[in-house]
Parts: structure tokens; C-alpha cells; sequence
């Protein structure tokens, strides 16, 4: 065990981490729920195609900025950190707490999302739904006291299982998907009604964004990797990589398996591509390997999210006792204050769940828009600190990035003002809010 002063994080991790954390805090809930909605929205195969891959580049050009960050100022936190050092203490408390209660809603929506799974199997159980999703969250909490080593290797194993279970699913879709029976889903197939062609397209961008939120995860464990600057280039372009092959694979397999009409209308669609071909027996296997494609999600959004307000504590921005760290390196007060987040946001209301994703997906982008906002700034204000990766094409791939951000965050407002609402009001006391805390933290 790594000898460390009171309160710091463990160097532990390297290249097989990064990864496995990036894949296990990407492809969860996102690519197991959406195809259906997506095709709501769109109802055609190249368009939907096209808004994944428009998301890809997004996501893969944003690992080249996440990367340059992350190499110059490796500390836990991610957006947060890069935002503070850039434009100062107010603005990265809006960075980190945006980013924590993004991940805090995605944790939320996670679980629930898992325990309607459970359902699935066990349906005399529907009446506990919101509890199981609590207590997978809680146990999942109480397992990473175990500490960070231990952790770190659930996340590889959970990760490798996810993404080799997703390749068969693809290659089973196209080997068995002839002379299907679609009377097995009981679902219409009346034309779908596309939202304006506008509309549909943010939506799905939207749903899609949410879907690869987590490309930039290993960037939040940076302070813990033995050697970042070799470390974390590779770890999170080839994270990013597999990520974006596996989801296009996926798409395009659902796309061959599932008619768009009764697409459209499907809330699980992988499940529903098994059970077209093999019946209702291995539908249920297929769900409980869904089941763990989503506790790998949960898995690694429970062991970064902590990690932005344990660095905003140890910074003056939130309050002290969340600095603390045990000595297996679990942040663990920040650990339970996140789950105890993501709980509040379950019991809240009974049709909150179907907004969660939303709410997060607008955190997450604004994240991403400090994070390459804070890039351009830093080159400028601080052109000497060390760069061990340069973002290719400077300033124009940030740039870019940036500017898609901001049209996103203006589309969604716009498309769907009952969950941006959240964010908004959010925005809209988050200066308060600081001067607040640090009145009360002095």
C-alpha cells in the first residue's frame, strides 16, 4: 500500500483503468433506452445514424482538449479544476457543482433505469422499484469503501464483460435476424409522427449526448494515476475509440433487427432485438446482461463524481469535512453525499426519472463548454505551463467544440423548456449560492 499524507488520493492507476473507466462511465442506460425514443424523433435510419456520428466526432475531438487539460493540471475533478484555474473561484464552483449534480442525476436515473430491469425478471417486485434502485446505489456506495484498488479493478472487469457482450449482441443481430416474428413485441405499427425536422434533431442530439456522456471520464482520476502524462492520452483515445465503434455497431445492428415503425415505439430496444430472434427465454438473459452493462455505469459514476467536490473542499468551495479521504483512498464523505444526491432526485416524484436524463444532459454539456472555454483561456493567460499534449489545430478544434456547446444549450432550452427549466433556475441562483457558501465556510 502507497504511504500518503492525511487526506490524498492514491496513485494506483494507469493505462487499463482509464479504459475500463471510460467505457464503464459511457455506454450504460443511454444506448439500452434511446434507439426507440430517437427513432420517435427522427424516423430514419440515415438520419439517426448521422446524429450518432456527428456526436462521435464531437466526443472524440473533446478527449484531445480533455487530454491537454488533464496532462497539464492532473488533480481530481476534471472540468472543474481546469475552469477555477482559468476564470477563477466563482466560475468553478458553478463548473463543479454543475458537473456533480449532472452525475448526481445520471446516478439517479442509472438506478432506476436498473431496477426496472429487475422488474423485468421479478415483476411481483414493481411496487419496490424506487427501493431496489436505492439499494443497488447504496450497496454500490458501501462496496467502494473497499477503496480505490479495488474498485478500479471492478471497473475492469465490468467494463470488459459490457463491451464483449455488446460485439455478440451486434454479430447475433446480424446472423439471426431473418424470418422474425414483430407480433412478438405487441407494439403498433402505425407511421411514426416526427416532431419538425428542427426540433427532432436537437432532441435526438440531445438523447445522444447523454448517451456518450462519460468520454472524458479518466480525466476526474488523473491525481491517482501513476504516470498521467504517458497514461492518460492513451487510455482515453482508445477509451473514446471503443466506445464510438460499439455504439454505431449497436445502432446499426437495432436498425437491421427492428423495423423504424415498431422501433419507434420500443423502450428497450436491444431486449427487444433478442427477443425477436431467440424468443422470450433469452430475452431474459439478454436482460440480465443489460443489468450489468448498467451497474458498470453506475460503478464508475459512483467513484468520479465524489471526486469533484472532494477537490472543490480541499479548494474552500464547498465545505471542509468533504476533503476526507480514507486510508484505501475513497473520498468517503464526498462519497455518501453524492448517492444521498442521487437518492432525493428517485423519491422526488414519481415521473421525476423521466426528466433526469435531460437535466443531466444540459449539466454535462455546460461542463463540457467550460472545459473548452477554459482551454483557450489558459493558452492565452498562461502560455509557459506545461503541456505535455497539445489539442492538434489550436485554436479551432476548441473553438468549434465550444460553439456547438452553446447552440446545443440554446436548442434545448428552446425544445424542451420543462427540463431545462432546472438547469435555468439553477444558473439563475448559482451566484447567490456561492457568495452563500463562502459567507458560511469562512
Amino acid at each position: 500500500m502507497q504511504e500518503k499524507s492525511e487526506n490524498q488520493l492514491l496513485k494506483l492507476l494507469g493505462v487499463g483503468f482509464g479504459i475500463a473507466v471510460t467505457i464503464g462511465g459511457t455506454i450504460g442506460t443511454g444506448i439500452l433506452r434511446k434507439p426507440g425514443p430517437i427513432a420517435a424523433l427522427l424516423g430514419d435510419p440515415w438520419l439517426i445514424m448521422g446524429v450518432w456520428v456527428l456526436v462521435s466526432i464531437y466526443a472524440f475531438l473533446g478527449v484531445l482538449c480533455a487530454i491537454e487539460l488533464g496532462v497539464s493540471m492532473p488533480q481530481a475533478g476534471s472540468w472543474y479544476i481546469y475552469a477555477r484555474r482559468a476564470f477563477g473561484n466563482y466560475f468553478g464552483f458553478l463548473t463543479g457543482i454543475t458537473s456533480w449534480l449532472g452525475t448526481v442525476a445520471a446516478l439517479g436515473f442509472g438506478g432506476y433505469t436498473m431496477s426496472e430491469y429487475i422488474i423485468l425478471l421479478l415483476p411481483d417486485f414493481e411496487p419496490y422499484i424506487r427501493w431496489i434502485a436505492i439499494g443497488i446505489l447504496t450497496v454500490l456506495t458501501g462496496f467502494h469503501f473497499s477503496g480505490t484498488k479495488s474498485g478500479g479493478r471492478s471497473q475492469e472487469i465490468l467494463s470488459f464483460l459490457k463491451a464483449i457482450g455488446l460485439l455478440i449482441f451486434v454479430v447475433l443481430c446480424f446472423v439471426y435476424s431473418k424470418d422474425l416474428d414483430y407480433s412478438l413485441l405487441q407494439k403498433t405499427t402505425e407511421k411514426v409522427q416526427k416532431s419538425a425536422l428542427l426540433f427532432g434533431v436537437i432532441a435526438a442530439l440531445q438523447a445522444v449526448f447523454y448517451t456518450f456522456d462519460g468520454w472524458h471520464t479518466a480525466s476526474y482520476f488523473s491525481e491517482e494515476n501513476a504516470d498521467p502524462t504517458k497514461s492518460l492520452p492513451k487510455s482515453m483515445m482508445i477509451g473514446v475509440s471503443v466506445v464510438i465503434g460499439i455504439y454505431l455497431l449497436v445502432n446499426a445492428a437495432i436498425l437491421y433487427v427492428i423495423p423504424i415503425d415498431i422501433l419507434a415505439n420500443s423502450k428497450l430496444a436491444a431486449a427487444d432485438a433478442v427477443l425477436l430472434m431467440f424468443g422470450a427465454k433469452s430475452a431474459k438473459v439478454v436482460t440480465f446482461f443489460l443489468m450489468l452493462s448498467i451497474l458498470g455505469m453506475l460503478n464508475a459514476q459512483i467513484m468520479f463524481a465524489p471526486r469533484v467536490i472532494f477537490s472543490m473542499s480541499r479548494d474552500g468551495l464547498f465545505h471542509k469535512s468533504v476533503q476526507y479521504v480514507n486510508k484505501l483512498g475513497t473520498p468517503s464523505v464526498a462519497m455518501p453525499i453524492t448517492t444521498l444526491g442521487s437518492v432525493l432526485l428517485i423519491l422526488a416524484g414519481k415521473d421525476i426519472c423521466a426528466v433526469l436524463s435531460d437535466i443531466a444532459t444540459f449539466f454535462f454539456v455546460m461542463s463540457y463548454a467550460a472545459g473548452f472555454a477554459s482551454l483557450i483561456k489558459l493558452r492565452k493567460s498562461e502560455p509557459n505551463l506545461s503541456r505535455p499534449f497539445k489539442v492538434p489545430f489550436f485554436p479551432y478544434i476548441p473553438y468549434i467544440l465550444l460553439i456547438c456547446s452553446v447552440l446545443f444549450l440554446v436548442g434545448a432550452v428552446l425544445q424542451d423548456l420543462k427540463s431545462s427549466q432546472f438547469a435555468l433556475i439553477f444558473l439563475a441562483i448559482s451566484y447567490p449560492l456561492y457568495r452563500l457558501q463562502q459567507r458560511f465556510l469562512k
